[in-house]
């Protein structure tokens, strides 16, 4: 999917596709300078951005499949920050762990059920409670399936229950994690300061944050560089555990949301359906 960006040489709008990577080599084609783009976002905050303009725009299908695809790799979130939270606790190199847990990663890459009992271990590891989201009910396991492979058309107001019904979920993991996503925020800034390092001197390089559903805590500062620390102290046990859990499928906030940021969504990637 598209999005507008300003090129930084002469102001000219430039519509570019959102890679994997949130690094985007980029040439305008009006003055004809080269600079590189990198998107602060993390994966599973744009697949939920683009659930949210699928369903501003109508797409109720599209809208399912990336909502889910959000939920999956927030879960992956989640139990990175997790363990590199611990790892930083121990005071191991992030980096190493980083790498490791991808290489572990990769082993489920393929096996979502197994992805979802390690998520659930390490949440209960953490936590020191039971997912009790994790429920086939909970999560709306048959209307996902139904919508994703048997071909079922929802109508609107399934897939706004069901978005609610995730960004519940998803706020919750996020506020459970606190500072400790952080984590996995300054390893993204140190891959951008990687590639930063990389550019010839006469490219320019432009960071942007673009509007979304969710506020993922990120630092405001420049991109490290690579020799400093890559850690965050990690959060408190009592802190962790102590804050209670917000209501599952709260509806209202996710309206709110959608009131507050929905509109900077569908102003970025283009406007509602009539």
């Amino acid at each position: 999917m598209n999005f507008p960006t300003t090129c930084p040489h002469c102001g000219h709008t430039v519509q570019t596709e959102y890679l994997d990577s949130g690094i985007h080599d980029l040439t305008c084609p009006n003055c004809q300078q080269r600079w590189v783009l990198f998107i602060r976002k993390h994966r599973f905050e744009m697949l939920f951005d683009l659930g949210t303009r699928a369903l501003l725009m109508g797409f109720a299908r599209e809208a399912v499949s990336n909502f889910a695809s959000a939920l999956e790799r927030c879960f992956e979130f989640y139990l990175k920050a997790a363990l590199l939270e611990r790892a930083a606790s121990e005071h191991r190199d992030l980096l190493v762990v980083s790498r490791e847990l991808d290489a572990t990663w990769k082993l489920l890459v393929s096996q979502s059920e197994r992805q979802l009992g390690a998520f659930a271990a390490v949440y209960f590891s953490r936590q020191g409670q039971a997912p009790d989201f994790l429920t086939p009910q909970s999560l709306q396991a048959d209307f996902r399936n139904r919508v994703i492979h048997r071909g079922y058309l929802p109508r609107e107001e399934e897939v706004d229950a069901y978005a609610a019904r995730l960004f519940a979920i998803m706020n919750r993991l996020l506020e459970e994690l606190g500072d400790a996503a952080l984590q996995v925020t300054v390893l993204q800034e140190r891959e951008y300061a990687a590639a930063l390092d990389l550019l010839p001197g006469n490219v320019t390089a432009v960071f942007e944050e673009h509007p979304g559903m969710f506020r993922t805590r990120r630092e405001q500062t420049n991109p490290p560089q690579l020799g400093s620390p890559a850690s965050v102290p990690p959060t408190p046990r009592s802190a962790a555990s102590s804050t209670p859990s917000p209501v599952l499928n709260d509806a209202a906030a996710f309206q709110t949301a959608l009131r507050e940021r929905g509109t900077l969504v569908a102003e970025l990637f283009g406007k509602r359906k009539s």
